[in-house]
């Protein structure tokens, strides 16, 4: 017992000093509305094969979202500007030259045979012009499909029509290979079809002899052959190279093998886009905003570590300093794999704040439980079988979350992508800081003899009046479980009706709406632009700075008469306002984004059932999904009748609401499973009342724990939060109210279900 309570000291010491040395030296990338960032303009071109309407604009900027994921930017922002234009704005982004040159690759992937060597001003294939006819190595056409191309080493070689093209590739990987020293190369993966052109074509060129011409591959990337190996001597005529990869190989470095493997992966444009405008734009979020989320951010955790002191003396101001830990090691984590912190993306933190307290408040309460039960004679002891029994509730609601995060980062991308990081980052740390932190500094402090002469200092020593008043005498809560059905169903149609009467009030993520830019004589600070423009009649625009003196608005959509409003604001305050552009935008989460969001969640939703269904049997599975549901209806009906909008920051909030309600039924069918097996023959209804009673010091602590962080974001967090505090606020109190009350009573309802079929089938047995 002793060596293992100083791995654990040795273990915490070393994360915290690490974590602290990170923060210390790698500073944390801040997203567009904390910081600011670059934004580049692009314009869509026609060719002779493809027009740049509008749908293939679209187009472009879904392959242009997956190149920005692609390049460790998170929270991008990129929206259709106009029928052509593709406004991306990159937070953190170092070399804007470089992101644009990435991002303006038409990418065109194509394999080709090699017909042999082009002779300088010998004719290529059907006359077509060789020599000085193909400068810098770019296309000649050669009739029939061919053309001439020049090589890596300048060596100018005919090439028949492609074989493949990007279509046929699954996927691409840059790598290092340290043992052959070939150094940097990319890892191609074709899919099933591809696969047998790959073979075809490599079986054709083996059967040219070693060192011939023809017996090479050329792979052209957007007109330029980046590879052209030979077959190697053991591949066999006719066979071909099996298995559906390939490597490109040449003088790569990191960055340009990283770059070649995005771009492959990433799929060729439609059409070709060309750079127009770049240059830096200012935080979507004004100084006096952010100061106020950070104050309103320190002001709620500083309430929440006073409020965990107060019902747990001695173990809550151990808590408290895991909890200052907890934030260390997710700065630190964030830092350290250069994700991008925005406003939204801390809802996934203020989630895990509320995990971290939760996991102290469970061992903290099953201590007590022990102590109470003389079960354990001293605080030390208690406090073992504390941590103990209250594991696999930990565990069970942290696997769930992270099983979340994990499909989340994996599947969506853009914001829900960003939250799946943090939240995830979040749970870990969450985790290490209560089962690891606060049990070295709780061992550490049980262990002192003026603890030990003084239990009670401890917090551990009583179970609280509450819980032994609810326990003397008993409630019977679940004896008509059908009753909380119908009060949840009543709250359902109460809120789902504000959808058919109000409607859903989409942001302009979601619908679009119109985008200004002016120039001013002088500059206009933009926290004053957003409180004119507010007054005005405008409370939602999207204010940034853009260049020197200039000024962009973003907004829904506006009548000519708004559109004019709008511009004599800003004028007012610019000394005038002269229009750079004006047009309208579409969607930053466009269909495709929101169409792989909802996959993304449905998928996270279906695989915490079947882990839910394996850990607690089906219908506890089951009835937690139900209660989850409950609350994202009752959450955006609310929202509807308040004509709150449902935009990015909601669809944050929304998220850790799921989470939350998830965590919440864990812990109280963690308490029924538990009581189940203790009591065999117990009736259901009863079980269920005492796994209530039991847990509810738990839920109070720790909803009021995360009630008085949103309180305080709410109160003091100025307009940018207070929409994001109240979804939360209202998901928390939403959440804890089913996790008992529609969770437990849906449970034992489909148990009474399927009761007659059990009979049944054990009958015909």
């Amino acid at each position: 017992m002793i060596r293992s309570a100083r791995v654990r000291a040795l273990f915490a010491l070393t994360v915290l000093a690490l974590s602290l040395y990170i923060a210390v030296t790698v500073p944390v990338r801040l997203g567009l509305d904390l910081r600011g960032g670059t934004q580049i303009v692009l314009e869509t071109r026609s060719t002779p094969t493809a027009r740049a309407d509008r749908a293939a604009t679209d187009r472009t900027l879904e392959v242009l979202r997956g190149r920005v994921d692609a390049l460790g930017v998170a929270e991008p922002t990129l929206v259709r500007s106009g029928a052509h234009r593709i406004v991306v704005e990159l937070p953190g982004v170092q070399d804007p030259k470089e992101a644009a040159g990435v991002l303006g690759r038409t990418a065109q992937l194509t394999v080709h045979p090699v017909l042999g060597p082009a002779g300088n001003g010998a004719p290529a294939g059907n006359g077509a012009p060789g020599g000085d006819g193909t400068p810098d190595g770019k296309e000649a056409p050669a009739g029939n499909g061919e053309q001439v191309l020049a090589d890596e080493s300048g060596q100018r070689l005919r090439l028949a029509a492609s074989a493949l093209t990007g279509k046929d590739v699954k996927g691409a990987d840059a790598r290092f290979d340290a043992q052959s020293g070939a150094g940097w190369h990319v890892t191609v993966d074709f899919d099933r079809a591809g696969r047998d052109r790959w073979a075809k074509l490599t079986g054709q060129a083996a059967c040219s002899p070693a060192g011939d011409p023809a017996r090479r591959i050329a792979i052209v990337l957007d007109g330029r052959i980046i590879s052209a190996p030979q077959v190697d001597p053991s591949v066999g005529c006719g066979s071909g190279i099996t298995g559906g990869s390939t490597q490109i190989t040449g003088s790569f470095d990191d960055r340009e093998a990283r770059e070649l493997a995005l771009l492959i992966s990433g799929g060729a444009l439609p059409v070709p886009v060309e750079t127009v405008e770049q240059h830096t734009v200012g935080p979507t979020l004004g100084a006096r905003a952010i100061a106020a989320s950070a104050w309103a951010a320190a002001v709620g955790t500083a309430l929440t570590a006073l409020f965990i002191v107060v019902m747990y003396r001695l173990m809550g101001v151990l808590a408290a300093v895991a909890l200052l830990s907890y934030g260390l090691i997710s700065y630190a984590a964030l830092a350290a794999l250069g994700a991008t912190l925005t406003l939204p993306g801390l809802a996934g933190f203020v989630l895990a704040i509320g995990m971290a307290v939760d996991a102290n408040v469970l061992v903290f309460e099953r201590a007590r439980e022990e102590y109470a039960a003389r079960h354990r004679p001293t605080a030390r002891s208690a406090l073992t079988a504390g941590f103990r029994n209250a594991f696999s509730a930990i565990a069970d609601s942290n696997v769930t979350t992270l099983i979340a995060a994990g499909l989340l980062f994996f599947l969506a991308s853009g914001p829900v992508r960003g939250f799946g990081v943090t939240l995830g980052i979040g749970v870990l740390a969450s985790m290490v800081s209560a089962l690891v932190v606060t049990r070295v500094l709780a061992d550490f402090a049980v262990t002192r003899r003026w603890v030990h002469r003084r239990p009670r200092v401890t917090g551990l020593a009583t179970t609280g009046r509450v819980r032994d008043a609810l326990e003397r005498r008993g409630p019977r809560l679940m004896r008509r479980p059908r009753r909380w059905l119908a009060v949840s169903a009543v709250a359902l149609v109460l809120a789902g009706s504000g959808l058919l009467v109000r409607g859903a009030d989409l942001g302009v993520e979601f619908t679009g709406g119109r985008l200004i830019e002016y120039g001013t004589a002088r500059a206009v600070d933009p926290d004053r632009a957003r409180t004119a423009l507010a007054d005005a009649g405008f409370p939602r625009a999207v204010v940034q700075s853009s260049g020197d003196k200039g000024l962009t608005v973003r907004t829904g959509e506006l009548t000519g008469a708004q559109a004019e409003r709008v511009t004599r604001t800003v004028g007012a305050l610019g000394g005038g306002a002269d229009k750079v552009r004006d047009e309208l935008i579409g969607p930053s989460m466009g269909a495709e984004l929101r169409q792989g969001a909802l996959i993304a969640l449905a998928v996270a939703l279906g695989a915490q059932l079947l882990y839910l269904a394996a850990r607690f049997r089906w219908l506890l599975g089951t009835a937690a999904v139900a209660a989850l549901a409950h609350d994202v209806v009752i959450l955006v009906g609310v929202f509807a009748w308040l004509g709150k909008p449902l935009d990015g920051v909601f669809l944050a909030a929304l998220l850790t609401v799921i989470g939350y309600s998830v965590n919440d039924s864990v812990v109280v069918f963690d308490r029924i499973r538990e009581l189940t097996r203790r009591e065999r023959g117990a009736r259901a209804a009863h079980i269920a009342d005492r796994a209530i009673v039991q847990t509810l010091p738990r839920t109070v602590n720790t909803g009021m724990g995360a009630v008085l962080i949103l309180a305080s974001l709410a109160v003091l967090g100025g307009d940018s939060l207070t929409d994001f505090a109240l979804a939360l606020l209202i998901g928390i109190v939403v959440g804890t109210y089913s996790s008992v009350f529609t969770a437990v009573p849906v449970a034992l309802e489909l148990r009474t279900l399927s009761k007659p079929r059990r009979r049944r089938s054990n009958r015909k047995d």
